[in-house]
């Protein structure tokens, strides 16, 4: 009985940090419920997508594991108002990519250091929908 009472609180206690870890350094969706994104961070796969955000300034660094060399970056995103911007550093922590995410269509990133990457997304007074794909290429 002492150990499944255990193991249950380890599960929810993994759980919780789980979820905090998981919204990336900014804490941002756990703080402001307007806005609340769906993030799929797989190695060589990351996708970012959220709707109906509404008003927010804020950062979220996110680390993704490239085994390449360069990524692709697939960008769908409505601006309403505001700014985004989304900004890719490779594992050495050089800058690879940056640019608005109004600018639709698909891209790549310059060539950089295999490993662990960082996705920076950066909203200034931000409102629309954000939707974005990095593909290891």
């Amino acid at each position: 009985m002492k150990v499944t009472r255990i193991l249950v609180v380890l599960f929810v206690l993994t759980a919780v940090l789980f979820s905090l870890t998981a919204c990336g350094n900014g804490g941002g969706s756990a703080l402001n419920p307007k806005f609340q994104p769906q993030v799929a961070n797989l190695a060589d796969n990351f996708q970012f997508q959220s709707t109906a955000v509404t008003n927010v300034t804020e950062t979220l660094t996110y680390k993704w594991t490239n085994s390449g060399i360069a990524a692709t970056v697939d960008q769908a995103t409505s601006v309403t108002t505001g700014q985004a911007v989304i900004a890719i550093k490779d594992a050495a922590g050089v800058q690879v990519y940056s640019a608005g995410l109004q600018n639709n269509g698909t891209f790549d990133t310059a060539t950089g250091q295999t490993g662990s990457w960082t996705i920076i997304v950066q909203l200034t007074n931000y409102s629309g929908t954000i939707n974005f794909r990095v593909q290891k290429k």
